[in-house]
């Protein structure tokens, strides 16, 4: 195992820059997710890292190594991809085996990495199968069985879950945390979904265009976003986001550009006339009060109800957990906590 350094990198395709000089600290045993939107530049940083990309200014270090030139076969690493990319001619155990047979090991050696490996996935039953006689979970366990008997000193995903349906997305969530703990190996892993980001990574870094927005811990980047982005970005349903100034007689409430009074848990008298955006989780916005929601779309789930309105011209989720006996077109009044509120600069997007 080994902690990992990424300093200053940067990647340019012909003249146009993609990864525009990005650093994070990946301490030995942490699981750390890349998250984003398509096209930030997660995967390629992801892939300059295994060395299948070359980078164009900065440096990579591995441990106290460092990697810019190493070749992929030497940089002690396993990646597993989106695609499985399990040999279809090969049963499970010999796909499993396969960077150990190109080494020349022995076959007690392979045994004695390969059973294991199939116990802690639950593969022991099936290493005699075929990829094509596997369901899409089934194979992508392989994939990480492969990455475990090399031993590395980092493991590497990108967007192993994609392929996979809704519910089988949520059993390998925790599979993979499951291996982690037990493995404590050093895991870089690339996602665009959120919800992964959330429930599975030790800290996230959140990129934009070639950049990172911030590095945090899952609910640090939850309660004290940086930025506009990491608001909308991070959280299911996302921030609510209501665009307006500090009421001039009263810093302590917040006027929507519709005229709607909001509360603020602190007074920014610094503020006052500069143009703000009030953000508010779904969560944090409550039934009973004095604020009045037009009712659109109802979404009950069982143990909460999603709520889809209009709070004056802008459209705002709510989430309940309490049963919403109302209708579409009717009105509902709410409150909103206070404290749980974020104010941003609308010119910067920065927290203020």
């Amino acid at each position: 195992m080994a902690s990992v350094d990424i300093v200053d990198v940067k990647k340019n395709f012909g003249s146009h820059p993609v990864i525009k000089g990005v650093n994070v600290h990946i301490e030995d045993g942490e699981f750390v997710i890349l998250v984003g939107p398509s096209g930030c530049g997660k995967s390629t940083l992801l892939r300059m890292l295994a060395g299948l990309e070359h980078i164009s200014g900065g440096e990579i270090r591995i441990g106290d190594r460092v990697v810019n030139d190493v070749p992929p076969k030497d940089r002690d690493i396993a990646m597993v991809f989106q695609n499985y990319a399990l040999y279809p001619h090969m049963s499970v155990a010999d796909n499993m085996a396969f960077s150990l047979k190109l080494k020349g090991a022995a076959q007690s050696e392979i045994d004695k990495r390969v059973k294991p490996a199939a116990d802690i996935l639950g593969l022991t039953s099936l290493l005699d199968r075929y990829p094509r006689q596997l369901s899409g979970g089934q194979r992508q366990r392989v994939a990480m069985g492969r990455a475990i008997v090399r031993d590395p000193q980092v493991f590497l995903f990108d967007e192993p879950l994609s392929n996979l349906d809704a519910k089988l997305r949520v059993s390998m969530r925790t599979e993979i945390k499951n291996l982690h703990q037990r493995l404590t190996t050093t895991t870089v892993y690339v996602t665009h979904d959120q919800i992964e980001a959330m429930t599975m990574a030790d800290k996230i870094v959140v990129m934009q265009d070639g950049r990172i927005e911030q590095i945090g811990a899952p609910l640090e980047l939850y309660d004290k976003p940086n930025n506009l982005f990491v608001a909308g970005f991070i959280g299911s349903p996302a921030m609510n986001m209501l665009h307006g100034k500090l009421d001039p007689s009263d810093p302590s409430r917040f006027l929507t550009n519709d005229g709607i009074s909001l509360p603020l848990g602190q007074a920014h008298r610094g503020a006052v006339g500069k143009d703000l955006v009030y953000g508010a989780r779904p969560e944090a916005i409550r039934l009973g009060g004095d604020i009045p929601i037009e009712v659109i779309v109802i979404e009950p789930t069982g143990f909460e109800s999603q709520v889809l309105g209009k709070l004056g011209q802008t459209s705002v989720t709510c989430v309940f957990r309490e049963r919403v006996d109302i209708r579409p077109g009717e009105r509902l009044h709410v409150s909103v906590d206070a404290n749980s509120v974020h104010l941003f600069d609308a010119k910067t997007g920065e927290r203020l």
